[in-house]
């Protein structure tokens, strides 16, 4: 990831990744298809601490709470490290190739999270869509606080612009945990 923030997603390459890794090539990309695959890979393991975090919440609490302790604990498993975590976002959020990786892991994050979230919709004919338009503006709200914290450098805390977006995204969520109305 050094590298990467350093030189840049489109001039560091593949070959420079290896040797850094202390791999061959051939190695390397029996690990990650791609060179966006090195920069994501961090985003296999926030899928379960996202589903995680979630499921080790109460049923029973407070749909906007629960999904704001679900992702809360993003940022620091980017990195412990403020800088290095907002590096790496960074360049993720500014690079289009691998912005358009990312989308794709936002999607299976968002799959990940409406099956979370489905024994926690009221009983009606549609839990799961509720649990999908939840999953779904979940992920925007989370990425709507990471545009910002990256729009301050990374130097604002993370936390509370989540929180502040999940708080102005709460009214839309009790909307949709309420039973449809009648056609």
């Amino acid at each position: 990831m050094r590298l990467f923030a350093a030189k840049g997603y489109d001039v560091t390459s593949v070959d420079e990744i290896a040797a850094a890794a202390l791999v061959s090539r051939r190695t390397l990309f029996r690990y990650f298809p791609t060179k966006a695959e090195i920069v994501l890979a961090w985003t296999r393991g926030m899928t379960h601490v996202v589903a995680t975090s979630l499921d080790a919440c109460p049923l029973d609490m407070p749909l906007e709470e629960a999904l704001l302790r679900a992702f809360v604990p993003v940022i620091p498993h980017v990195s412990p490290h403020r800088k290095d975590a907002y590096a790496l976002i960074f360049l993720i959020e500014r690079t289009p190739a691998l912005r358009s990786v990312s989308l794709q892991k936002y999607s299976e994050w968002e799959n990940n999270l409406a099956r979370s979230l489905e024994p926690r919709m009221p009983p009606s004919e549609t839990p799961t869509f509720a649990a999908r338009l939840i999953a779904r503006t979940a992920i925007a709200t989370f990425r709507t606080a990471l545009d910002e914290w990256i729009r301050s450098r990374g130097r604002a805390a993370f936390e509370p612009l989540l929180r502040h977006a999940f708080d102005l995204q709460c009214h839309v969520w009790r909307a949709a945990q309420a039973t449809p109305p009648e056609s």
